[in-house]
């Protein structure tokens, strides 16, 4: 099988032939780590096994672009050949290259740098024990399954390093000189900046959100940084073998209910996670609401769910048609949202992207940008 080939335009298509990360990506092969990954066609999941197609595999493993290798509880190594899982959402992944990439290069990582990564298929692993020794890489998941099966894809081609069943958001198995998560968190743990050598880097995103946290440890023990200015987003952390479903109640009142509340939108219906901007100030603001939307012809609906019971639906024909938005619950959200709106309607942007943050020791995390602020 003629992987080689693949990975060389993979690594071309990410980054300049001069880049240090380009022999990593032209020399790693993905597929190792992936030999089978679900596929989500109009919303349900439907396996694909490498091995049955190696056209199909090699294109897909090589491509930019992520592979969710985990539905709910259901891992793809285990599931049984031809299975669909109609319920659920990813809740492990090959993140795409080209992101994992981006997520070092904001660590700055030096050629000595002792870096904890977390860990998933292994290929970004793979990538970090590629660009330096494998024996100052520290790799970590809170999946004893994954991390077992990590480390042998990774032993499979010569890479060894440390790897450790844990929680991230709990103590960590070593000193570091950088954190690289690829799982969002909210907010930073304070275990981290323990762990965190002086002058240490780390880096991650905010749960909810595509906002890529980069922060140095300070003297007093805590951190402070930036929001960078480029999007990404990653899975929550989690801390058992699935997600917590937290809004099926709320779900039922808010599909049909005419609520407390009825106005009519000024702005086109907006499904949040289509705008990082937005998605980002309202998860600020209104942490862990549960977006979704359905489509039946012309008419769209979007709701917006929090397990604290306040629910929003909004309706329109078309994309530019006035939403009807029914609120419920003791709060309401649309509110919220369009509070958001009217402010990027007026600014222009929004406050979120270039913010400066100051991580206390205890992990307490304070947004700012001129004369705005949010602590998580």
């Amino acid at each position: 099988m003629d992987w080689q080939t693949h990975a060389r335009r993979l690594a071309a298509d990410v980054v300049r032939p001069d880049s240090r990360w380009h022999e990593p990506l032209a020399d790693t092969p993905r597929h190792v780590f992936v030999p089978r990954w679900w596929e989500n066609l109009d919303g349900v999941w439907e396996l694909r096994d490498g091995t049955a197609d190696p056209e199909a595999w090699m294109r897909a493993a090589y491509a930019d672009r992520t592979l969710v290798t985990r539905v709910g509880p259901v891992h793809a190594d285990l599931a049984e050949p031809g299975a669909i899982v109609t319920e659920g959402k990813p809740t492990s992944s090959s993140t795409l290259p080209g992101l994992v990439v981006s997520m070092y290069r904001h660590a700055m990582i030096n050629d000595d740098s002792r870096v904890l990564v977390t860990t998933g298929t292994g290929y970004g692993t793979a990538l970090l024990c590629r660009r330096l020794s494998d024996q100052l890489v520290t790799s970590v998941d809170v999946d004893p399954y994954l991390v077992g099966v990590a480390r042998e894809r990774l032993a499979s081609i010569g890479l060894s390093p440390r790897m450790a069943s844990a929680d991230i958001t709990g103590p960590l198995p070593g000193a570091f000189d950088r954190i690289v998560s690829t799982v969002s968190v909210r907010p930073v743990p304070a275990s981290w900046l323990a762990a965190l050598r002086p002058g240490g880097r780390l880096v991650t995103t905010i749960a909810g959100t595509g906002l890529v946290l980069v922060a140095d440890k300070t003297r007093d023990g805590g951190a402070k940084g930036r929001i960078a200015p480029d999007a990404a987003g990653f899975m929550r952390t989690r801390h058992g073998d699935d997600y917590e479903h937290t809004t099926g109640e709320v779900w039922e009142k808010a599909q049909a209910s005419d609520g407390d509340q009825v106005s009519t939108s000024p702005y086109p219906l907006l499904y949040v996670p289509d705008s990082w901007e937005v998605m980002s100030m309202l998860e600020l603001l209104a942490p862990s609401i549960d977006h979704r939307v359905a489509q039946v012809g012309d008419e769209r609906t979007v709701w917006l769910l929090h397990q604290d019971g306040s629910w929003a639906r909004a309706t329109a024909v078309g994309f530019l048609g006035s939403p009807t938005v029914h609120q419920g619950g003791p709060r309401r959200l649309w509110d919220v949202l369009e509070k958001i709106r009217h402010r990027l309607n007026r600014e222009g942007g929004l406050p979120v992207y270039g913010a400066q943050v100051a991580i206390d020791p205890d992990g307490t995390t304070t947004l700012s940008r001129g004369s705005w602020t949010t602590t998580l």
